[in-house]
């Protein structure tokens, strides 16, 4: 029989033992292991300690109000307490320290928090927590009051949240509240919040390319309500807002109704340039800044890009067929084909929306009009001299056909077709007969740059027409001298393509300068060419080897940067080119 047991040792975590019994085959110890409820313990007897001031070594002072505290735990919870009590600072040698800053209900809920470890965070309360939190390095609160700020919020305190995370420098709920006023703009709009946004701050967000509108009317009215919350002192900042909306792109009938009618907007001189540029574009199609014609990418309004006939990969078959790309998504869909037109070298251009072409063929004087919302062609009056490889433009709310080839001579003759009228006149011709040249309209004039003057030979003279003074003249001569050449404009500079050259150049009206700006891949001629989305787009064309091709790429001048896109649906090439507005 064995002797009684006389001796347990328990030591937290150590087992037991009995030093009398007789040996044993085998001794198990007993693990008491209860460190949550054990941890739990401890701290509630602290928190009535602290209540009681018992054992208590340091008394905070919060806006009067004395809280005897034990510096250990302050310490294990905040580093800030830790620094203040283990550095050498001189309140670690005081027993009473003021705490500034922090309102007596707070610090009540902290220091519960700090005892009890856990606490009710609440909209009433979040706000002095993370202060609270944030001031005394306490992490793990702190994130848990971004977590409850970021599930609370809602188009209707985005705006506040997102300064009071700028405030307190966190970056993560600042992005967040940022996202939902972009992504939830007409709705954050309608709310109060929304109104004391800074000035700096609202065209932050009108700036931003991730704004999301289904129309830009409602960036419009969002800029109204925000001016009328106090018209006599932000009155002063309407054209600047106004400059950020896209007024050529809001439908005519809301532009007279709501915008010019407007009273606040009469009182704003200032705004009127603004407005007289919007109604040149809806009544001539004028060119505008481009800034203001390309649509947000979130609206209902996209760019797409309209490829018009062209020949084959070998150059041999006319294609009759039209099509437009989307490159957001690249998506091909296919619009009416052009009647009876198997036609090659011919012009193409863009006015009000809708596409013109005239000529494809020796002598030929046909013009035939896309209606884009109607999806139909249209023939208009015919040219007065019929023109092969020309090319036409818009200046003033006229389509310029400019030079070309008529069968027995290059072209030096420029007529322009008047929609209103439908009928064509001359103008003063180009200083030199073109052919295949690259023609572009750049700050309310035409520029031929290049193209053939006989069968083997090409110039590289620049000609620019300017409409003021009815005359042409002679600009620097381009750093290249060929044919099957493309312009395009963009932001004040002419961008050159084509004529198998293996670069695009860059000249500045204003400077009257040339310059390299990027190598291509491989060099091509007679390719599509046209602006989109800020972007330079050149499409199909034909190589060094005379075939046709189907690549498409794009050059990015803010970059400088060359790339390759989705390809055509088909090898093009002589092809006409333009980007037009189309809803979705």
């Amino acid at each position: 029989m064995h002797q009684p047991l006389k001796e347990v040792l328990v030591c937290g975590t150590n087992g037991l033992e009995n030093s009398n019994q007789e040996p044993r085959a085998e001794k198990l110890p007993m693990r008491m292991c209860n460190e949550t409820c054990h941890a739990l313990n401890i701290l509630q007897s602290l928190n009535i300690y602290r209540k009681t001031g018992v054992f208590t070594d340091i008394v905070l002072v919060v806006e009067g109000k004395d809280y005897p505290c034990h510096k250990a735990i302050l310490s294990s919870c905040s580093s800030y307490f830790r620094a203040m009590f283990g550095g050498h600072l001189k309140e670690s040698q005081l027993d009473m320290v003021e705490i500034q800053k922090i309102p007596s209900p707070v610090m009540d809920i902290l220091l519960e928090y700090m005892y009890g470890g856990s606490l009710l965070i609440e909209e009433d309360n979040v706000v002095g927590i993370l202060e609270a939190s944030d001031l005394f390095h306490m992490k793990t609160l702190r994130d848990a009051c971004v977590k409850f700020l970021e599930n609370q919020l809602h188009p209707c305190n985005c705006v506040g949240i997102r300064k009071f995370a700028d405030s307190f420098a966190i970056s993560d709920l600042s992005e967040k509240s940022k996202k939902l006023i972009l992504e939830g703009f007409a709705e954050v709009s309608c709310h109060e919040e929304f109104l004391d946004l800074s000035k700096e701050e609202l065209v932050e967000y009108l700036s931003n390319e991730h704004l999301v509108v289904r129309k830009e009317e409602e960036v419009f009215e969002a800029i109204m309500k925000w001016v009328n919350k106090n018209s006599l002192v932000r009155s002063k900042h309407l054209k600047d807002l106004l400059e950020l909306v896209k007024l050529p792109l809001l439908d005519p009938a809301y532009f007279l109704e709501k915008v010019e009618m407007d009273k606040t907007i009469q009182g704003c001189t200032e705004c009127f340039p603004l407005l007289h540029e919007a109604r040149l574009y809806y009544i001539l199609g004028n060119q505008v800044n481009p800034l203001r014609l390309t649509p947000r990418r979130f609206t209902d309004l996209s760019e797409v890009i309209v490829i018009i006939g062209g020949c084959d990969k070998n150059g041999l078959l006319k294609l009759p067929l039209t099509d437009t790309y989307h490159p957001n998504g690249g998506r091909w869909k296919a619009l009416a084909s052009m009647p009876g037109y198997a036609k090659s070298e011919f012009a193409a251009c863009m006015l009000k929306n809708n596409v013109y072409v005239s000529g494809g063929e020796i002598n030929s004087s046909d013009v035939w009009m896309l209606n884009t919302q109607l999806n139909s062609w249209v023939r208009i009056a015919s040219l007065n001299k019929g023109r092969w490889r020309h090319k036409m433009v818009t200046l003033k709310g006229e389509i310029c056909a400019v030079g070309g080839f008529d069968g027995m001579q290059r072209l030096s003759s420029v007529e322009c077709y008047n929609t209103f009228s439908n009928t064509w006149k001359v103008v003063p011709p180009m200083l030199e007969a073109v052919s295949s040249a690259a023609v572009v309209t750049c700050m309310n004039k035409i520029y031929v740059i290049g193209g053939a003057i006989e069968s083997i030979t090409n110039t590289n003279k620049v000609q620019c027409f300017d409409p003021e003074e009815n005359k042409w003249t002679l600009m620097e001569v381009s750093p290249f001298c060929q044919r099957c050449i493309n312009a395009v404009e963009l932001e004040g500079t002419i961008y050159v393509v084509g004529g198998l050259l293996s670069s695009i150049f860059s000249f500045d009206p204003k400077k009257d300068h040339w310059r390299e700006v990027a190598s291509l891949p491989a060099p091509l001629e007679s390719c599509g060419l046209t602006v989109c989305g800020g972007k330079i787009y050149i499409l199909g064309g034909r190589d060094e080897n005379g075939e046709g091709t189907n690549k498409v790429f794009t050059f990015d001048p803010k970059t400088g940067v060359v790339e390759m896109e989705s390809p055509m649906q088909r090898c093009t090439s002589y092809h006409g080119c333009v980007t037009i507005l189309q809803r979705s």
